[in-house]
């Protein structure tokens, strides 16, 4: 659909206006009309219109309101031209109405944005874990298929069918869209906060385009945790979750050079870290341990707070967090999670302890996709002065590297290792 990045071409302004609207918009219509193919279809039609018109007449006072009102006419106006579509939408109408919970009207007062009602209607235990993720961050959080599919390690195909199979489970399941009730809750969190964190990688580490991070998914993302922490005040995930990203956000202005170019965290100017937004994340990190087994998000702020409290890289607990790396690979048997945690074994117990355990998930259909899988082969190839495996698994990382900042950075360290290599004695 165009309007995935069509937005960047009539300017930043109006792009801001896409990214601020779009999720609103397309909740406020999903909830209006009680389809989700039918408000992205509309939404995706307005913000058409809207590119339009505004590259001629500007950026009207009110743009939400101008996307919502084209959008609701262009809804209205299908369902006369498709009076079969209209009926079906008015029998998913009645059977909402039907399901609607007593609690929800005062829940729904507590919730002060819509998206996050929908984040939780989409988490519905009918559909598929892998399709409630998929389906949210396609359709809520703005990203494009091909972003999904990179959040969750899998190809664009994979993932264009995980979301076209969500969206046929809703329509024939009859799934309404609505609010959950309270005794609800607790069973639809961890697809909630998993779309979360996955709205926040992607902002953290984008999966394409020209810079490294896309601060606005980022943002959004510790939004709607802050968010959950207000609602959910009692659960132990959520203050963990929101730690972890703070922790993790805290870093965002150091992460990036002057011109964009990526700085590694035994680089980055610690200076430059956000001191107020560390303090508030290491404050809930015991909240988030505290009163029984952590969960996988207080194990990985555990992690994080760890690194923001080092002085540097060296002075870093790694004994420490490679405990907590167990830990974490206990509670998610992840690849990722292993790989994290041979790296950590590597800056603990030197290279060659490190580069075994990279050496044993060489297999991991996972990770052949992966550029930093390849990376940290290469970097501790290149501290065993292994420079001709470290120049191929170089080439293999820059190859899979997604941004042009994360394939600058690898260029470098090939233009570094065949310096290193030049100096080296005969």
């Amino acid at each position: 659909m165009r309007d995935e990045r069509a937005a960047g071409g009539v300017g930043p302004v109006v792009e801001a206006v896409f990214r601020e609207e779009r999720g609103r918009l397309l909740a406020a219509l999903v909830r209006r009309f009680g389809d989700l193919d039918l408000a992205e279809e509309v939404t995706s039609e307005a913000i058409e219109t809207a590119l339009a018109n505004w590259s001629v007449y500007g950026v009207p006072p009110k743009p939400g309101a101008w996307l919502m009102t084209t959008a609701r006419r262009r809804a209205v106006d299908r369902l006369r031209r498709d009076q079969a579509f209209a009926a079906r939408l008015a029998i998913l109408q009645v059977d909402a109405d039907r399901a609607e919970p007593v609690a929800a009207p005062d829940l729904a007062g507590e919730l002060p944005d819509e998206r996050l009602q929908l984040f939780f209607t989409c988490a519905h235990p009918a559909l598929a874990a892998e399709d409630r993720s998929a389906l949210t961050l396609r359709c809520l959080a703005g990203l494009t298929t091909a972003e999904v599919a990179r959040a969750f390690l899998v190809p664009e195909a994979t993932m264009a069918k995980r979301i076209v199979r969500a969206k046929k489970k809703i329509r024939e399941a009859r799934i309404p869209f609505r609010v959950p009730a309270a005794d609800e809750l607790p069973e639809r969190l961890p697809g909630v906060l998993q779309v979360v964190y996955s709205l926040f990688t992607e902002g953290y580490a984008a999966s394409a385009g020209p810079r490294l991070q896309r601060l606005d998914l980022a943002e959004e993302a510790v939004r709607l945790a802050r968010i959950l922490r207000r609602l959910l005040p009692a659960e132990r995930e959520v203050a963990g979750l929101l730690a972890l990203l703070l922790l993790i956000h805290a870093r965002r202005d150091a992460r990036t050079g002057p011109d964009g170019e990526l700085v590694l965290l035994d680089e980055q100017d610690r200076g430059r870290w956000d001191r107020v937004m560390i303090e508030e994340g290491r404050s809930l990190v015991p909240v988030a341990l505290t009163g029984g087994a952590p969960g996988r998000y207080a194990v990985q702020a555990a992690i994080a707070a760890l690194h923001v409290e080092a002085a540097n890289v060296a002075t870093t607990d790694w004994p420490q967090i490679v405990a907590l790396y167990d830990v974490l690979l206990a509670l998610v048997p992840s690849p990722i999670v292993a790989l994290n945690r041979a790296a950590a074994v590597a800056l603990r117990d030197g290279p060659e302890a490190g580069l075994v355990l990279l050496d044993e998930l060489a297999d991991e259909p996972r990770l052949r996709g992966y550029h930093p899988y390849p990376l940290a082969r290469a970097d501790l190839l290149r501290r065993l002065g292994r420079g001709s495996e470290a120049a191929a698994a170089y080439r293999k990382a820059l190859e899979l590297a997604g941004t042009e900042p994360e394939r600058a950075h690898v260029r470098r360290r090939l233009r570094e290792l065949v310096k290193d290599d030049d100096a080296r004695p005969r």
